[in-house]
């Protein structure tokens, strides 16, 4: 592309060649400077109209502006609606959590005194210490604005915290339930029938009267004795009655006594679980034949262990533990060489 350019003072015509790229960059440069002409003229002359109050400007500023405004608001209030149906689900499956927590709670056992301390209060009581009054209109969320979002918010997130602790709690009564069944002597330590159960007999030996204070399961040498609930090992001694005697404590004044072992298979202070095999059956001590002598004592004193073995549930746990009557001083004094 070439340009001429003449003028009477010119001795000569002047010719200027541009090329392609040279004119590319000449229009690039036209662009850019116009957009900064326009914005600077928007900046200074429609902003300074708008606020200013100019006659014309002014109010074409304002049709341009409140359709903007007017488009934004559409737009957050659609988006408002679609968060305020959610809040609703929201709030239906709080509701239904609240019922399953108080079913869940009962059958926990957990007491409604607990449960009160737990409710946070909806409000700060009056001089008189009551809760202060509350009322006003029902509003619902048809429409709701984003400070009414944000409280109905904070109140489901107050709402789970609260679920959550009850459920807590609910979970630590139920795991406190299964540790006390798990450390109840309610396991057969030997599949094997009873021989002699426990109260006053002929003792085999002497064929005198005399208590005997456990089960003896008839089963034979090397049969393996497991324990009848979860517990820690406290004994492992020699016992000129017992023979070779482990007991296990199982806390809570809980323990159970394995007398007559062949040999046992743990050592003090092993953690024992339910069902584990501990021994094996044999014939030491005061014995006139292999078999397991299985002896449950309460805070020491000795208990009918069967009553243990036919409880299949912490409620009847705990009757054992209260309400099995104890042997009386006088049978506890019987001497150690009736036993066996």
């Amino acid at each position: 592309m070439q340009i001429l350019i003449t003028h009477s003072s010119l001795a000569r015509t002047r010719v200027l060649s541009l090329s392609r790229w040279q004119i590319s960059l000449g229009l690039a440069s036209l662009v850019v400077a116009l957009l900064l002409l326009s914005g600077t003229v928007y900046h200074f002359v429609f902003l300074k109209a708008a606020r200013e109050g100019w006659p014309v400007v002014s109010q074409l500023v304002r049709l341009v502006v409140r359709d903007e405004i007017a488009q934004r608001e559409r737009y957050m209030q659609t988006n408002l609606d679609a968060m305020a149906k959610k809040v609703g689900e929201m709030q239906a499956r709080m509701i239904n959590l609240e019922a399953m927590g108080e079913r869940v709670t009962g059958l926990a056992g957990v007491k409604p005194d607990e449960l009160k301390a737990l409710q946070r209060p909806s409000s700060a009581p009056d001089r008189s210490g009551r809760a202060a009054g509350q009322g006003g209109p029902y509003v619902p969320l048809t429409h709701p604005s984003l400070e009414q979002l944000d409280q109905t918010l904070n109140a489901l997130d107050q709402v789970a915290d609260q679920h959550g602790d009850v459920f807590t709690l609910a979970e630590s009564r139920l795991f406190e339930s299964r540790l006390k069944a798990l450390m109840v002597p309610n396991s057969r330590p030997v599949e094997a029938p009873v021989g002699s159960g426990f109260g006053f007999r002929l003792d085999p030996i002497t064929g005198r009267t005399a208590l005997h204070t456990g089960l003896d399961f008839s089963a034979e040498p090397g049969t393996p004795i497991l324990a009848a609930a979860g517990g820690m090992v406290v004994s492992t001694d020699f016992h000129p009655q017992y023979g070779n005697l482990l007991e296990i404590d199982h806390g809570n004044g809980l323990t159970t006594r394995y007398a007559h072992t062949q040999r046992i298979l743990v050592k003090v202070g092993d953690l024992i679980k339910r069902g584990q095999a501990v021994a094996l059956v044999g014939n030491t001590g005061r014995s006139t034949g292999p078999h397991l002598h299985f002896e449950v004592l309460v805070d020491g004193v000795m208990q009918d262990p069967a009553k243990f073995l036919a409880a299949a549930s912490p409620p009847a746990i705990a009757g054992a533990a209260s309400g099995v009557p104890a042997v009386s001083t006088a049978a506890l004094a019987i001497a150690p060489s009736r036993r066996h």
